[in-house]
């Protein structure tokens, strides 16, 4: 579901994030967020995780991308982030089924591969 709000509201409910299409700089769909991770402590968005791949939902990968990456872009009624499938194909992800425990390590891994 794209936000298509002209609402100069700061916040947003996750389930108007999740289904929001995701595209590269170039233009190119990349995928939809699929889910949000968010810090249990803060409360803050840590990760957009993104569907990408498969075919109607089945063998689709999930990636975990630190949400400092997306900006939203509202001529394109989605987020926008500086990767291409290039990047994304040796990302770190998972499948719907084996979904990890997004504990110190592994949210290291993440924020290594995307250099933070």
């Amino acid at each position: 579901m794209a936000v298509t709000s002209t609402s100069t509201a700061t916040v947003i409910s996750s389930d108007r994030v999740e289904g929001t299409s995701v595209y590269n700089t170039s233009g190119d769909k990349l995928g939809s967020i699929d889910d949000l991770m968010i810090d249990k402590l803060t409360g803050q968005v840590r990760y957009a995780v993104l569907e990408f791949g498969g075919f109607l939902g089945i063998g689709t990968d999930r990636y975990p991308i630190p949400w400092n990456m997306l900006k939203y872009d509202t001529s394109q009624d989605g987020y926008v982030v500086p990767l291409d499938k290039a990047v994304l194909d040796g990302a770190p992800r998972y499948t719907d089924d084996q979904v990890p425990d997004y504990d110190d390590r592994y949210s290291a891994t993440i924020n290594k591969y995307y250099g933070f």
